[in-house]
């Protein structure tokens, strides 16, 4: 059975011909029919609101019918729309047929067999238009997918912040970015050193509710340019680009520091402490090339400064590691 909703544009330099096509989509039970007496008027309907079939005579002053086919195909790249278009034409021999396939027509009617082939072709039409919408569907839905997919993969279930993978990924951007504009480059890493005894203390679920809170509070308190993933267990990093000159010590950051050692943790079992070493390195575009797993290395071998010390340890790079 025909759609009523299907969207028929009709273009006929002839007034007569369009009244009787559009009298027989009617009684065909076709309802969302427009027309236009020339191709420059069926492009500006079809700005206005796309056509789903669009029924044309070949041969039309100004812009005929394969003029107006390859216009169209220009638009319906521009919005993701496909208008199926469907040709009137008195013209025979496979020559020319072939001709109109090459521009994007997708099926003929000979005027010579309209009444018989008229409303048989638009059903046809109707049914290929559908199909393509489900594919279309079926490709969207695909892409939804793959997106949902790809940006589960980059963040850390737990705390929704960014995870091992996506920060490595992260790191190497920022440090084309050095070498491209110069400036520092700050990594923090943030590593709770009693989490293992506050899991088996307390159980799992309050481990997972102390992460997430740590993971919120850091989170809360960082630029909005700065990039805060976690790593696989109980750490943090962060990642902060900054101008040449401007401050790039462990003072800078002591607002975090705070956050993480000095505030109580409210949990399910009660108020929790967390003691969280801290170790941070900046970087000039003269310690390039480097590569990022020793980085993550280089600030880890730096923690127990920053437990013995009680503060951020702060190592500058100025050569590259070795």
């Amino acid at each position: 059975m025909p759609s009523s909703s299907l969207s028929i544009l009709v273009v006929d330099d002839t007034k007569f011909s369009s009244v009787m096509i559009g009298r027989a989509l009617g009684q065909a039970g076709y309802q969302d029919i427009r027309y236009a007496s020339s191709g420059l008027e069926a492009l500006e309907q079809i700005r206005q609101r796309p056509a789903q079939l669009l029924l044309a005579d070949w041969l039309m002053p100004q812009m005929d019918g394969l003029t107006l086919t390859s216009s169209v195909r220009s638009l319906d790249e521009q919005s993701g729309n496909y208008t199926y278009v469907l040709l009137l034409t008195g013209k025979e021999g496979s020559a020319a047929l072939a001709q109109a396939f090459e521009k994007g027509v997708d099926d003929f009617i000979s005027k010579t067999d309209m009444n018989e082939q008229l409303v048989p072709r638009v059903r046809a039409a109707e049914r290929m238009f559908r199909h393509l919408q489900q594919l279309q569907a079926s490709n969207q839905s695909l892409k939804h997918n793959l997106q949902q997919l790809q940006t589960v993969n980059t963040l850390d279930p737990l705390t929704s912040l960014g995870n091992k993978k996506c920060l490595i990924r992260t790191l190497e951007k920022h440090l084309k970015q050095l070498e491209a504009r110069g400036g520092v480059l700050g990594l923090l890493l943030f590593s709770i050193d009693n989490m293992a005894q506050l899991r088996q203390q307390y159980g799992v679920e309050v481990q997972k509710e102390l992460l997430r809170t740590a993971g919120h509070r850091l989170e809360q308190l960082v630029r909005p340019l700065d990039y805060l993933a976690r790593l696989d267990g109980n750490e943090f990093v962060l990642l902060t680009l900054m101008e040449p000159g401007a401050p790039c010590n462990g003072n800078s950051f002591k607002r975090l520091y705070d956050a993480v050692n000095l505030k109580s943790c409210k949990t399910g079992a009660g108020f929790i402490n967390l003691k969280t070493a801290v170790s941070m390195l900046t970087l000039e575009p003269t310690a390039l090339p480097t590569n990022t797993n020793r980085l993550l290395e280089k600030a880890r071998t730096h923690l127990p400064n920053s437990r013995t010390e009680n503060r951020i340890a702060h190592t500058h790079l100025q050569h590259p590691l070795t």
